[in-house]
């Protein structure tokens, strides 16, 4: 996907997370944040965009901390998210294409970097708004799905902070049928290692849309079909969350 194209989707889905918490009021329980509330989340992802804005807009080449959260609350919150959200957009959608900042997984560039990171936060953010207010989610275009996928197998988990691991080396496949695309996961007391291909026997394969692997692999929804060590797919729910700190 190009920059362009990120930087659309992270402005749709602002502005679809924030009609969801608008339509549920920031008192509301998030499911798939258990314990959180709509201006948790609010406050949280207001947080990420305003610090992702300001690597890009001051040209911080080095990890600079947040400003941490708001204590705003209602319609004052809900302005105050818009406010970051637009911040974020304007910034990726006018920054020259050579900008230097830091960024912290492998990209082309740290603006294709902070486009794409942003967009699938957002995404992902906005997924939690909209189980607050219950119904239908809105859907995910299954290219940005693959996408999403490839950045959290090859990005996230490519590091050494990642606590996916086992004991003795084992392969996990994920197969989204509907793109036809395949991930193999090989796992090892060490970082993962993802190759874009059926490369391996897998111990255990999960299969489903890009869409719903995408969410399940986000634990934003159950896992669509596990065929084999059905103990690989427990691992990835008790050991993949990708944390803040």
């Amino acid at each position: 996907m190009e920059i362009s194209d990120h930087i659309k989707t992270l402005e749709s889905e602002g502005r679809l997370l924030a009609g969801a918490a608008e339509d549920s009021g920031t008192g509301a329980p998030v499911p798939t944040c258990p314990g959180w509330r709509v201006r948790d989340l609010l406050r949280h992802t207001t947080m990420v965009h305003r610090w992702a804005a300001a690597f890009v807009a001051e040209g911080h080449t080095s990890f600079h901390p947040d400003g941490g959260l708001t204590e705003l609350d209602g319609a004052d919150l809900l302005d105050w998210f818009r406010g970051g959200h637009r911040q974020l957009v304007d910034t990726l959608a006018h920054a020259p294409a050579d900008v230097e900042c830091w960024s912290f997984l492998p990209a082309p560039s740290p603006l294709a970097f902070w486009a794409r990171r942003q967009a699938h936060e957002t995404t992902i953010h906005r997924i939690d708004a909209e189980s607050a207010r219950g119904g239908t989610p809105t859907a995910i275009a299954e290219e940005f799905a693959v996408d999403g996928i490839d950045e959290l197998l090859s990005g996230f988990h490519a590091r050494a902070k990642s606590r996916l691991r086992t004991d003795e080396p084992r392969v996990l496949r994920i197969r989204a049928e509907d793109a036809g695309v395949v991930w193999t996961v090989r796992l090892s007391a060490e970082p993962p290692v993802t190759e874009r291909a059926a490369t391996a026997d897998a111990d255990c394969e999960l299969t489903g849309s890009a869409e719903r692997l995408y969410l399940a692999l986000w634990n934003r929804g159950p896992f669509p079909s596990v065929t084999g060590d059905e103990s690989l797919a427990t691992l990835w729910r008790e050991k993949s969350a990708v944390t803040w700190n």
